[in-house]
């Protein structure tokens, strides 16, 4: 290379300089914010491309053949839109949309939401080698949308707040590391555990079974079962699905429901306007659609009792089986205005026997209404092991901490060691959704660890109505760059 050529690489316009030295700048505070200072080997990468040109970044441009210069034009414009979107979509925010009723009449079905990553701390990416907008399967051709090597441990990057109580938190799904692709709903976990139970009681009817009877015997079912639950898939972290609820117990609390009603350190939570509860509402024939149209009440939450069929059950509930009944879930005023429409005659709450809440298999005879108390682990706090507390924090220890956990004789051997306590290496927190009877939340599948967090709702910029056509209010109109974290 001459020294003229030398020099005319340098010899440019001054808008080019300012372009290099902002673009360098921005790249260098992004290392000291990610803390990798392994990437600023990128850094003269970034220079070149501006000042240098060493490397031919737009060689295509010297082609005569328009065709050609078309479709890389393109190509270009698209490649640029692509790194572009990772890089936003992985640390600053993402697009989310509401795809069940769980934070009713908080966010609602069809609300399409702005997710700020940067709020809480974005999360260095698990899997670094992953395509932008897809969260782990390519639609239609049904493909991994990411890489699983290299796998970066986990980080999070200084945010602009924390989790606070009742903050509504975008999240991880935690049992999700585990999926049968034929049925995600219930998850893994409980699949096996149902599946188990089945096949044991079937097989000893009159014989009680623990947990990991349960657990051993269904992991077979569904693993061999492949025409009803498919292919099981690992999802690492960061490419198990999002979900969306409220944050109502932080780290160190302590938390337990008595009749729908939750209290949060032995005091009541503070009242939630959203929240609403299942109910059963008997009318004299009055049809109740409109009303339940006028009062936005999904129509996946709504339902008809079969008077014929279900009459000896509707009886017990002490309702006549002469007189329509429905089942709808109600906020406070939801249910001030049912109240007071002509026709209805009865309303009562629906009511939980004890079921298989969290933890799965466990005798603690809780429900979805009356569960707890529990601890919400705080990083750095010690728990006292025993076995009433075991099968709360089992899974905290042995997979999202990564630990093994033994019981022997009564004793509790963590990585090999005895030891009678656990140190907790990550914050936790408690998920439940507004629509407290029709929520899939942490009172089913427990805990969600902090490097589960994705971030925070921001506002809605679309909301669109399933159950209305294109031009009978399907676009929500009202809701449109509506406060999210509310």
């Amino acid at each position: 290379m001459t020294n003229e050529q030398h020099e005319s690489r340098f010899d440019l316009p001054r808008k080019q300089w300012i372009k290099a030295i902002f673009w360098s700048v921005i790249y260098i505070l992004f290392i000291a914010w990610v803390g990798n200072y392994w990437w600023l080997v990128g850094l003269p990468v970034v220079f070149d491309a501006f000042i240098t040109r060493y490397i031919p970044w737009t060689w295509w441009k010297e082609s005569k053949n328009k065709t050609f210069l078309a479709i890389m034009g393109w190509v270009d414009a698209i490649v640029f839109a692509l790194v572009a979107v990772y890089f936003i979509n992985t640390y600053l925010f993402q697009n989310y949309q509401i795809p069940t009723s769980s934070l009713e009449k908080t966010l609602l079905v069809g609300d399409f939401l702005f997710v700020s990553k940067a709020s809480y701390g974005p999360r260095v990416p698990n899997t670094p080698l992953s395509f932008p907008l897809v969260q782990h399967t390519f639609p239609i051709i049904n493909t991994k949308s990411y890489i699983e090597k290299p796998h970066w441990d986990y980080k999070r990057l200084k945010g602009f707040d924390t989790i606070e109580r009742n903050d509504i938190v975008v999240f991880n799904f935690p049992t999700g590391d585990t999926v049968p692709v034929n049925v995600q709903n219930p998850d893994y976990y409980i699949s096996c555990y149902m599946e188990g139970l089945s096949q044991l009681r079937y097989a000893n009817p009159d014989k009680t079974f623990t947990a990991d009877e349960c657990m051993a015997a269904g992991r077979e079912v569904v693993k061999s079962n492949k025409q009803k639950y498919g292919e099981l898939v690992y999802r690492p972290v960061d490419r198990r699905e999002n979900y969306v609820k409220r944050c109502v117990g932080i780290p160190g609390d302590r938390i337990e429901i008595k009749n729908n009603q939750m209290y949060i350190n032995g005091t009541k939570q503070e009242e939630i306007p959203g929240i609403q509860f299942n109910y059963f509402v008997q009318t004299d024939g009055t049809p109740l659609n409109k009303v339940m149209d006028d009062l936005e009440i999904n129509m996946e939450d709504r339902m008809m009792i079969d008077n014929m069929q279900y009459a000896e059950g509707i009886k017990s509930l002490g309702f006549d089986p002469q007189y329509p009944l429905y089942h709808f879930p109600m906020t406070k005023e939801v249910y001030n205005a049912i109240s007071k429409t002509p026709g209805v005659l009865k309303i009562k709450i629906e009511e939980s026997e004890v079921s298989d809440v969290f933890p799965i298999g466990d005798t603690k005879n809780w429900s979805r209404d009356n569960f707890g108390l529990i601890y919400i682990p705080k990083k750095g706090e010690i728990l006292k092991l025993n076995a009433y507390n075991l099968p709360i924090y089992e899974r905290i220890i042995r997979v999202y901490e990564n630990n093994t956990l033994e019981v022997k004789n009564g004793k509790f051997y963590i990585n090999g060691k005895e030891t009678t306590g656990y140190k907790f290496k990550m914050d936790y927190y408690w998920m439940m959704g507004d629509n407290r009877h029709n929520s899939a939340d942490s009172r089913y599948w427990g805990f969600v660890p902090e490097d589960h967090i994705v971030g925070r709702p921001v506002l809605v910029w679309l909301s669109l109505n399933k159950d209305k056509g294109w031009l009978d209010g399907k676009i929500r109109f009202n809701r449109f760059f509506k406060n999210a974290e509310k």
